[in-house]
């Protein structure tokens, strides 16, 4: 009878963790999903038929800002960055995926906030877009409370207030202004963002560049000496963060684009910058292709195996080039 109780107990032992292990790669298996794609004009549409609301210029960008944060919040197996149990803390490329796109919401609700609802650097800003702002800059990855995903959704609703302003002729206060020179300013912060994540791809197989710090400017100085020629790489345990961190921002600037070429359509289209806008838009839908392998590959330049990050440079760099050149149409043209 001993001796048949002390084999139970070893099947015990050996059963039950197999099976908690295996339950644990399934559900990492099916929560490490990213979300798919929405049409940013038919959901401020029905956004605003469920509220009552009416469209006006500047509803479908930030109607579009508020479902990426609720995307980001009530995606499959929820907001993961902040999380600190099995299975979601074995996950690293969805938070960061996540990080991509909490990082584009941050610089358009500033932008919203600095920008495109001020008639000019005088006037006062909007009271509910100054409160939305510093809540999405809350810690990403705190749990503790106050929580993360409680700050993010007292954004949103802070946004909410905003748009129902908007929308509302009684409310003259809330404004979102359309104009050349607000677009532009706001697509200098996106440049800066696709220019350092087009580096830091490029980098995942190690590059030997000159220092260029300085260039251009003969009277500029800098804190500190750097050496002429440096070594950039992403260490290898970065490979995969910093790729799905570029999906995520490419995920979510696709949606920020889509949403401001109807608001700023007039605008475009007086520029003649349609068409240059659109195909940003397309660059940066190809960033968004299904990864058909299990893991980011990180092959040489040319070698036998592919590397998933040079390819994503390719194109973040290309929507980065073609945002410099409609920046300059914007401000020249």
């Amino acid at each position: 009878m001993i001796m048949q109780l002390s084999q139970r107990a070893r099947v015990l032992w050996i059963t039950v963790p197999a099976a908690l292990v295996l339950l644990c790669l399934v559900a990492m298996f099916f929560l490490n999903h990213e979300p798919p794609a929405f049409n940013p004009v038919g959901r401020a549409s029905l956004h605003a038929q469920a509220h009552g609301h009416q469209v006006v210029t500047g509803y479908t960008t930030t109607a579009t800002l508020i479902e990426t944060v609720d995307v980001l919040l009530n995606k499959r197996g929820g907001y993961m960055s902040n999380d600190i149990m099995p299975p979601w803390v074995f996950l690293d490329n969805v938070p960061n995926w996540e990080f991509g796109v909490l990082t584009q919401v941050r610089d358009l609700a500033r932008a919203m906030r600095n920008d495109f609802s001020r008639s000019q650097t005088q006037s006062t800003e909007d009271a509910d877009l100054a409160e939305a702002d510093p809540l999405f800059h809350y810690d990403s990855a705190r749990w503790i409370p106050p929580d993360t995903e409680g700050r993010y959704r007292k954004g949103m609703d802070a946004l909410e207030r905003y748009l129902t302003r908007l929308s509302s002729p009684s409310e003259p206060g809330a404004q979102f202004y359309t104009r050349a020179d607000n677009l532009a300013d706001w697509l200098a912060i996106v440049e800066k963002r696709l220019g350092s994540l087009s580096q830091r791809l490029s980098a995942s197989v190690g590059q030997v560049r000159l220092n260029t710090d300085l260039s251009g400017d003969p009277d500029a100085r800098q804190s500190t000496d750097r050496p002429d020629i440096l070594m950039v790489k992403t260490p290898w345990t970065q490979i995969d963060d910093v790729f799905y961190e570029a999906r995520g921002t490419a995920w979510s600037l696709v949606h920020f684009l889509h949403a401001m070429e109807v608001d700023f359509e007039e605008v475009l289209r007086k520029k003649n910058a349609l068409i240059s806008f659109r195909q940003i838009v397309r660059e940066l839908e190809a960033t968004q292709t299904p990864l058909h392998s299990p893991m980011v590959l990180n092959g040489s330049q040319f070698g036998l195996f592919a590397n998933h990050s040079l390819i994503m440079a390719n194109y973040i760099a290309r929507a980065n080039a073609a945002i410099i050149d409609l920046r300059k149409l914007l401000q020249e043209g």
